[in-house]
């Protein structure tokens, strides 16, 4: 998958420059496909959210323990 910056570029040269998709896959060093999925497509791509699994978050426990874990970085360090 392409950075967003590439994305935008590809738009840009397709869009506003006017560049074939064989002359963007060349400057952009993308395969041909990816030019045209990126130059004539209307939507950006979306970045995917990962859900958290595991029994904590399923009974609603990670939450309280990434509180806990934050206050904990707030503390003061012991000397040792």
């Amino acid at each position: 998958m392409l950075a967003m910056s590439e994305v935008n570029c590809i738009k840009t040269l397709r869009n506003e420059k006017g560049l074939s998709i064989t002359e963007i896959a060349k400057t952009m060093q993308v395969n041909w496909r990816t030019a045209k999925k990126y130059g004539d497509g209307d939507q950006l791509p979306q970045e995917k959210t990962h859900l958290k699994k595991g029994m904590m978050y399923d009974e609603k426990w990670g939450e309280v323990v990434i509180d806990w874990l934050e206050e904990d970085l707030k503390l003061k360090k012991k000397l040792i």
